[in-house]
């Protein structure tokens, strides 16, 4: 369990609170690597009034096959559609303001129709913005949390976008989604141990992705991995956390030292690296060296828990 909310974001919520009763639509934008991670909860909750286009971005980074199943998961919604572009792609842009006036029905012809621009950090949004605009407008940066305030922008359509920050919630309850919004990057790297989520990463994609794995990085085999049979014995403070390795079935910490050693991480006396072994996997991931890899399916989004009032069995 994440937890990580700085002020500015805080600020960033009640603000979408308060201009959300004058917006038509809300244009969320997701990794469409990841697309159930990088759907901030809260926003749902927000807007769960509003018809909503789900811009799956960096769809060149990703799998195609998982992405048409994300966009067929999406438009399944109700008042939902869901579209997969490359953001710096202007031709893929263009369906973007029809779709907005479709979900937003009709509309005073004297007024554009209203767009709230939403997503967490580091997910495209600006670069989305820009290329929408055909001009830079929203700073763009590779690192989490650039926008830091509302802005709002006219574009062709009679479309008038309002931006906001990008929102993380205050704590990232599912393990496994936390560390994969840590290895596309939309975490900063000091709010997860590095080397943790590297092998967490590693071992998920040997699970998913055997021939890409082993072939960008010449490993010779993907190491099963043995739990600790004495894992249940330590005591820990706090949930009990998921054994990610278990599930994914994989070595994820001797698949980082293998990449280690044939990436530079080779040290005097036959030590081993294994933080530059984390380095090279999480950098060639996000630069897409790896090849079209999605992180997850509908599949993977946990089922939603039932409580059940067990008061309402008591006899009277």
């Amino acid at each position: 369990m994440l937890g990580w909310y700085p002020g500015h974001m805080n600020k960033a919520r009640r603000q979408i609170k308060e201009a959300l009763p004058e917006i038509d639509v809300v244009l969320e934008v997701l990794d469409a690597r990841l697309p159930y991670s990088s759907a901030n909860p809260m926003l749902a909750v927000l807007t769960e009034h509003k018809p909503v286009l789900k811009i799956l971005s960096r769809a060149d980074l990703a799998d195609p096959a998982r992405t048409d199943e994300w966009v067929a998961h999406f438009d399944a919604q109700p008042d939902t559609r869901a579209l997969a572009v490359t953001t710096t792609n202007a031709r893929e842009l263009k369906r973007i303001p029809r779709l907005c006036h479709e979900l937003a029905g009709r509309v005073r012809a004297d007024r554009d129709v209203r767009v709230m621009v939403m997503g967490i950090p580091n997910v495209g949004k600006s670069t989305l913005i820009n290329g929408l605009a055909g001009r830079k407008i929203a700073k763009t940066g590779n690192e989490p949390a650039v926008t830091k305030r509302q802005q709002k922008i006219r574009i062709d359509g009679r479309i008038a976008l309002i931006d906001t920050p990008g929102v993380l919630w205050p704590k990232i309850e599912d393990q496994a989604s936390a560390y994969r919004l840590a290895a596309s990057g939309a975490i900063r790297d000091t709010a997860i141990d590095y080397l943790e989520v590297a092998i967490v990463t590693a071992a998920e994609l040997a699970r998913r992705y055997p021939d890409e794995l082993t072939g960008r990085f010449k490993l010779r085999s993907l190491p099963a991995y043995t739990p600790d049979p004495h894992a249940a014995d330590v005591q820990v403070d706090g949930p009990k956390r998921v054994d990610l390795l278990a599930l994914a079935g994989f070595d994820g910490q001797a698949i980082i030292k293998e990449v280690a050693s044939k990436r530079g991480g080779l040290r005097a006396g036959g030590a081993v690296d294994l933080h530059r072994g984390a380095e090279v996997l999480l950098h060639e991931l996000r630069d897409g060296k790896l090849g079209r890899l999605t992180l997850e399916t509908p599949a993977d989004i946990p089922a939603p828990v039932i409580e059940i009032d067990e008061s309402a069995n008591d006899p009277a």
